[in-house]
């Protein structure tokens, strides 16, 4: 069984579209290079889910961003994506967090900002408040008041796999919210076990057996963080030369980390004279 895999599919008989993801390696990728709290790994489980589920309904290439944000203990959480399916993401906390904390608890007074940033148009931006009781819950939320179009989420994690469903009623010039009222109730009797264990075509046979569903081809997910060298060195050359200078003197080196993948990249005086040459070195040391 593959688990970085999400599946697309369709109700012939219904005004009515869904998706299903699960997810192994990509997600212990994001979660492995942190000690996260369990609260957390299972947050940015849920959050990769969501993450992949939304870049799934993208009509253009481009990146996504799910980002949580607040007062609390947890200031941020951030699935970063784009429509090939490649994930990365990163949490930032402070102190202790209980294993049953909520929302509320982890964020205090928090909201959710998520960017669609296409290759070639405008970016759009849509925030809605971290109200609700569930990851999944704040997301429909969001999907109510940017495309006003009924939907529905699941989303499952606990450490070592992740998973998701996603319903979404079609535009439609007539009323099916039935259907999609009936296709939901169905589906809310999903279990995580299920999801991580369990085939798709298997997940949609018990799901919906009395339904003409129709799947289509599968679409790989996996984690990519877009960190390099490169990027690194036009990030210094961003800086101010005196206060890089300094760093040398004190520490013979400036290391630049990467907070997704833990990526480090190192440079030398020699490198650091090249980046403010307008070149950079060709020193590939990390």
């Amino acid at each position: 069984m593959n688990q970085d895999i999400l599946h697309r599919y369709l109700f012939d008989n219904a005004d009515v579209r869904g998706e299903l993801v699960q997810l192994q390696d990509s997600y212990q990728h994001v979660i492995g290079s942190h000690a996260y709290p369990p609260v957390l790994q299972v947050l940015l489980g849920e959050l990769m889910a969501a993450t992949s589920l939304l870049t799934a309904t993208l009509k253009f290439s481009g990146d996504i961003s799910v980002q949580l944000q607040g007062n609390g203990p947890v200031s941020l959480a951030v699935i970063n994506g784009n429509n090939l399916q490649q994930l990365r993401g990163v949490a930032r906390w402070d102190g202790a967090l209980a294993d049953d904390a909520n929302l509320a608890d982890l964020f205090g007074e928090g909201y959710m900002v998520i960017t669609l940033t296409p290759d070639e148009g405008e970016r759009y931006q849509g925030v809605v408040a971290l109200d609700k009781p569930t990851l999944a819950a704040c997301v429909e939320e969001y999907f109510n008041q940017s495309e006003q179009l009924p939907t529905s989420l699941w989303l499952f994690a606990d450490g070592k796999q992740a998973a998701g469903m996603f319903l979404q009623i079609l535009p439609s010039q007539e009323d099916h919210n039935h259907d999609f009222e009936h296709l939901s109730q169905l589906t809310s009797t999903i279990k995580a076990e299920e999801l991580f264990t369990l085939e798709a075509q298997d997940v949609l046979h018990r799901l919906y057996h009395q339904e003409e569903v129709r799947l289509f081809d599968p679409i790989e997910v996996s984690f990519k963080c877009t960190c390099s060298r490169e990027r690194s060195a036009a990030a210094i050359k961003t800086l101010d030369r005196a206060e890089i200078e300094a760093i040398l003197v004190e520490d013979g080196k400036v290391a630049m980390g990467c907070e997704y993948c833990n990526a480090n990249y190192v440079f030398d005086g020699i490198d650091i004279a090249a980046i403010f040459a307008n070149g950079q070195s060709a020193n590939t040391q990390q």
